[in-house]
């Protein structure tokens, strides 16, 4: 069986999903997941290609090598998420809180990162050229 189009499903069943927080088998280019709940979600090797998840909670989700190209990430926590070989180019990170993030090896070129709380983040082996970096928060274990 192929990849299941979350933008196809009904309302119901994408609360169903949701609920469950396991995305694994959908395939999620252009969601509109702004605002939601997505704590500690199974995104592992997700497409979520130029998604909303502007204001999303992604605290503690599992995004290790997700593809996030231009997603729209403002504003969205992702405290302590898996971000680690996640294809985050050209990504809205504006304000993103990513303390303690995972994001070891992730592509962040040209990304938006401005403003955003990397107090602890893991960002060893991460490209970040052309990243947008000011106002960054980093704190003395932030690791680059």
């Amino acid at each position: 069986m192929g990849k299941i189009t979350f933008t196809s499903l009904t309302a119901e069943e994408k609360k169903e999903v949701i609920k469950s927080k396991d995305f694994s088998k959908y395939f999620m280019k252009g969601a509109n997941l702004q605002g939601a709940n997505l704590k500690r979600a199974s995104l592992q090797g997700a497409n979520l290609e130029v998604a909303n998840l502007q204001g999303a909670n992604l605290e503690g989700a599992n995004l290790k090598g997700a593809n996030l190209l231009r997603a729209f990430l403002a504003r969205a926590s992702l405290q302590g998420a898996d971000l680690r070989c996640a294809y985050l180019v050209g990504a809205n990170l504006y304000d993103a809180n990513l303390k303690d993030a995972n994001l070891e090896g992730a592509n962040l070129d040209g990304a938006n990162i401005r403003g955003a709380n990397l107090k602890g983040a893991n960002l060893e082996g991460a490209n970040l050229r052309d990243a947008q970096l000011s106002g960054i928060i980093v704190s003395s274990k932030t690791k680059f």
